[in-house]
């Protein structure tokens, strides 16, 4: 089941960069999401935090996951945007990933998808104490913290780009 979130008419692009991707590059978009952030003076400190957050470990997720396309192939960019619609934050990333990874991502977003935020916590802390913190199952302790953060389920899809290649999207909603 793919899950989308459609942008709102009335909302703002605070961030949006669709290009190759470094860690200085995420550095950077990372400094100018969080000045637009402190630019946002109807919301908490807290949510502030919590989009932040999330901005971190979504930009990590696209840039460690993301599988580049052969020379001479489509566009291998990632997305990376933040919006906002009233007291709602949206958070997109988008990098392209092999169709043979496309069940096994489903598979681990649906299961994170589908627990508490007590489980997801469980889960975290018990991953950490067993030494996951590279996860085995492709996903993991990002995902998991994403969920936690913004308290609601990851949004997602999958776009095919090729017989071997799809542009998968992530989408995740912080409220006030």
């Amino acid at each position: 089941m793919n899950h989308t979130i459609a942008p709102g008419r009335n909302s703002e692009t605070l961030l949006n960069y669709v290009g190759n991707v470094s860690t200085a590059s995420i550095d950077q978009l990372l400094a100018q999401a969080e000045n637009k952030l402190n630019q946002q003076d109807t919301t908490t400190l807290s949510t502030r935090k919590k989009v932040f957050k999330i901005l971190v470990e979504s930009f990590q997720n696209a840039y460690h996951h993301l599988d580049r396309l052969s020379p001479g192939q489509q566009d291998t960019s990632v997305n990376f945007k933040l919006e906002k619609k009233d007291f709602t934050y949206t958070v997109i990333t988008g990098n392209p990933v092999r169709n043979s990874k496309i069940k096994d991502l489903k598979t681990v977003i649906d299961r994170f998808n589908a627990m508490s935020i007590s489980e997801l916590k469980d889960y975290y802390i018990t991953r950490l104490s067993q030494g996951h913190f590279a996860n085995d199952e492709g996903a993991g302790l990002g995902l998991v913290e994403i969920i936690r953060k913004s308290g609601k389920k990851i949004s997602y899809s999958f776009k095919p780009v090729n017989k071997d290649y799809s542009y998968f999207s992530l989408q995740v909603r912080v409220s006030e």
